[in-house]
């Protein structure tokens, strides 16, 4: 009983900040940690993102790691380059390994400005500002794909 009293309490306190927020798909349009949705007619930087799987296992982004100035806008092109769904969604670490948690209990997918999730083939865009300062993350969250190497940083000094 206390096992089962202990896990409804850890969800409430864990499901808040989303209601909180509204739906999972726009609940993060105001900003985030990590920054806010940029304005599409004012990019400093453009940048190219292929996913994609190798014949090894191994599940991974190109480039593999991201540098920015804070204030800086950036719009990804990201391309599916693989056989397999994945997606790109930008976070801090820990909410990126919440969000992957989740994600491996239930048929969740994101619908919100810092992420997209794209079909083999398929490319999308993502227009971000990154408004405040530190290492953050890309990753896909999709169970597997992000412990197949589908991560890495973003620094923003």
């Amino acid at each position: 009983m206390k096992t089962i009293l202990s896990t409804v309490v850890i969800a409430a306190l864990l499901a808040g900040p989303a209601f909180a927020s509204g739906t999972h798909g726009g609940g993060h349009g105001d900003g985030m940690e990590v920054g806010k949705p940029g304005d599409a007619h004012h990019v400093d930087r453009e940048i190219k993102v292929s996913m994609q799987e190798t014949d090894d296992g191994e599940m991974l982004f190109e480039p593999r790691n991201f540098s920015f100035a804070k204030g800086e806008t950036v719009k990804f092109t990201i391309t599916n380059a693989g056989e397999l769904e994945h997606e790109f969604v930008l976070d801090t670490a820990p909410r990126n390994l919440l969000h992957k948690e989740m994600m491996a209990k239930m048929d969740m997918e994101h619908d919100d400005p810092n992420s997209v999730r794209l079909d083999a083939g398929a490319q999308a865009e993502v227009v971000w500002t990154f408004s405040n300062s530190g290492t953050f993350e890309f990753a896909c969250l999709i169970p597997g794909h992000y412990e197949s190497g589908m991560h890495g940083p973003v620094v923003v000094k």
